[in-house]
């Protein structure tokens, strides 16, 4: 779809998110109460159990598919490095083709709008990878900016009216997976720095690949590559990966575990995008569609607020700060100048008490009406932004995400945010779980009651 194309699907949608916004009244509120839950798409849960898929990656190799569940935008002219490196909090000294970026955006206040994958495919086409809402914002500033830029949605498969992909997009992590691909490429492969790209064959199938992992923690016990080519090429592709890894220790991944591995690497999902408030984005939210990523956004957890700007995060709050450089002129940048040198919270991991998560368990199957909202296994994540209140004794000193269970680490646990103060390693907090009176009305939230759990500090990875 390009960029002209894009633009008329924005003005034709029957509704606009300001719109929406306006219709609804507080956004805080529609957020809380919009559905929610695990992206589900035509990729198993499981192929054997969740478990052996987990502790696959640590052990021998996991195969993800990825092609499903992420949207690909291309951008492709001669202004797409200006483009980026305008829009970005990221420097892009010494970008290029085969290189990668974790991308960061952020509104004019320096709050986070969106984060992605970039992938410098050409020096003059990239694209964009994962949730929308940081491609949306670039292509946004494509069109209103006059940047020489043609921009193309590859959209995920549930938001597909029925034509395929143009790639299929695999992952595979574990200690053994370059020697699995070294089999697959019937030959040896140079070493790739993390987060370049680099190129090779599978089956005879040219295929492009990024250094990178989204599970286990990177380092020489934990690798993985993400592998993409033409959807035409798919089966072949990952035929001759699972082939390759037999007796390899190579097990095929489902969506349950690849969910997961996110919290052992420290990845904690999507920001609540900084777009809801303020007169200075309201043309970006008429030109967003009501019914977009934007609009469906589903917020959950003990955190309830009546105003919005509470949701928003900026960088520096978020674990991106190493990703904020002052090297290049970018939205935001003034704001985040500001804020360098103040207090930020730091990203932790929580390991949860497992007496108190049996009591939850207990409490969510027998305690009818006073029911603890019950943790599914091995994700708890009822909404696509998760927000749980961290607390010592009545102070709130951060944020609890993504929180589940893996078999590598053992227990229960979760990435969070807390202030600098109060990242100390094995001190204790109590995540507030679940939901305000009751539960909003999210139609996969059953009706619970707030209970604490338990959970001690970690400031480094639990495996």
């Amino acid at each position: 779809m390009a960029l002209a194309d894009l633009t008329a699907t924005h003005a034709e949608r029957r509704e606009s998110l300001e719109a929406k916004l306006q219709r609804l009244g507080n956004p805080a509120h529609m957020l809380r109460n919009a559905a929610g839950g695990r992206f589900k798409s035509p990729y198993p849960d499981q192929y054997t159990s969740w478990q052996d898929e987990q502790r696959g990656w640590m052990t021998g190799a996991t195969l993800f598919d990825q092609s499903h569940h992420m949207t690909d935008v291309y951008f492709e002219g001669p202004d797409v490095t200006r483009l980026l490196s305008d829009t970005s909090t990221n420097s892009f000294n010494g970008y290029g083709r085969d290189r990668s970026k974790h991308l960061v955006v952020c509104a004019p206040d320096g709050n986070m709008i969106g984060t992605a994958v970039l992938f410098g495919l050409e020096d003059d086409k990239a694209s964009l990878v994962g949730p929308v809402a940081a491609a949306n914002w670039v292509a946004y500033q494509a069109e209103v900016g006059g940047y020489d830029v043609q921009v193309t949605v590859d959209e995920r498969t549930r938001d597909r009216s029925g034509s395929p992909r143009l790639v299929f997009r695999y992952e595979i992590e574990g200690p053994a997976a370059m020697a699995i691909l070294e089999r697959a490429n019937r030959g040896p492969l140079e070493p790739v720095p993390f987060f370049r790209m680099t190129r090779f064959t599978i089956a005879g199938i040219p295929v492009r690949a990024l250094s990178h992992t989204m599970a286990g923690v990177p380092g020489a016990e934990s690798m993985g590559m993400e592998i993409w080519g033409p959807i035409e090429h798919a089966e072949r592709v990952w035929d001759g990966l699972v082939e390759a890894g037999t007796d390899a220790g190579l097990v095929r991944g489902g969506m349950l575990a690849y969910y997961t591995g996110s919290i052992e690497s420290g990845y904690a999902a999507q920001p609540t995008p900084a777009i809801y408030s303020g007169d200075e984005l309201r043309a970006y939210r008429e030109w967003l569609p009501g019914d977009g990523y934007e609009g469906g956004l589903s917020v959950g957890g003990s955190f309830a607020t009546d105003d919005v700007a509470d949701l928003y995060v900026s960088p520096y709050d978020f674990g991106y700060g190493h990703l904020v450089r002052f090297d290049h002129d970018f939205i935001g940048r003034d704001a985040l100048e500001a804020q360098a040198t103040a207090p930020h919270r730091k990203k932790v991991w929580l390991r949860w008490n497992d007496g108190d998560v049996a009591r939850v368990y207990a409490s969510s199957l027998f305690d009818g009406d006073q029911r603890a909202k019950y943790l599914d296994t091995p994700l708890a994540r009822y909404a696509r932004v998760m927000l749980d209140q961290v607390l010592v004794g009545d102070r709130r000193v951060g944020l609890s995400t993504l929180s589940g269970y893996t078999v590598n680490i053992g227990h229960w646990c979760s990435v969070a945010f807390v202030d600098e103060a109060d990242a100390v390693d094995g001190a204790e907090v109590e995540i507030l779980w679940g939901e305000e009176n009751g539960g909003t009305r999210k139609p996969n939230v059953e009706r619970h009651a707030q209970t604490p759990i338990r959970a001690t500090i970690s400031t480094t990875p639990l495996v």
